[in-house]
């Protein structure tokens, strides 16, 4: 009973009650998870950063935007794609992208555990709002009349997800990380994730308006085609 009891705790996981029998600890330190999360996310930045000044098509706010959506191409495609394909082996498993997400999971269990909610919703993010945040650079750049539909829907379904993301560990009383912790609660679960609140928002905003002001323009010309009959 004692030796079954020890092994529930052999992980760095909340509620520390989780039994993971499959857990194998990483051999890659916190820092060098992170480094190359950012430092792939920043080459992505960079690269877009470049392109759409080569393009000389959009202003400093727009090109962000791109950026943004370049960093969520490969965040959405590539990191959580792993897990959308990889959930089910993972708390065993040494890939890098593996330890990647053992590594986060310090911030929320949901994810070694392979959480039904979890599972689906990084599943739709991986295979709807990567491919389409790519879809949304060639848009932009390529001046497609689609570029802020596009925008608008991508932004819906990350805050959508993000917020259903937030609530329902809200509704488990933040069970599946250690609470107010500096790193795991406060930096993976809180910062990470509030991005995807913060900035769809911005360019849910945004699209909205360009949206309205093109129908707009629309509604304007046909009135003025009307009077002239």
């Amino acid at each position: 009973m004692g030796a079954s009891s020890a092994n529930k705790h052999l992980h760095p996981f909340w509620p520390r009650d989780l039994v993971i029998p499959s857990y194998v600890a990483n051999d890659r330190s916190m820092s060098e998870v992170l480094v190359f999360l950012f430092s792939v996310s920043g080459v992505f930045l960079i690269v877009t950063w470049v392109i759409t000044r080569i393009s000389g098509k959009l202003g400093t706010w727009r090109r962000l935007a791109v950026c943004w959506f370049a960093v969520c191409g490969f965040i959405h495609s590539v990191i959580e794609g792993w897990f959308s394909l990889y959930y089910d082996i993972l708390p065993g498993d040494q890939s890098f992208l593996s330890q990647l997400w053992k590594e986060y999971s310090k911030g929320d269990s949901r994810y070694i555990i392979a959480d039904n909610f979890t599972v689906c919703m990084e599943t739709v993010t991986a295979f709807l709002w990567g491919p389409f945040s790519f879809w949304a650079i060639y848009s932009f750049l390529a001046t497609k009349s689609y570029r802020f539909v596009l925008q608008l829907i991508i932004s819906l379904g990350q805050l959508y997800g993000a917020v259903l993301y937030f609530f329902t560990e809200h509704r488990d009383g933040y069970i599946h990380s250690e609470f107010g912790h500096p790193i795991y609660f406060w930096f993976y679960f809180i910062f990470m994730n509030f991005l995807w609140i913060i900035i769809p928002l911005v360019l849910i905003v945004d699209a909205w308006r360009q949206l309205s002001a093109a129908q707009t323009y629309i509604d304007t010309s046909e009135t003025q085609k009307t009077k002239r009959k």
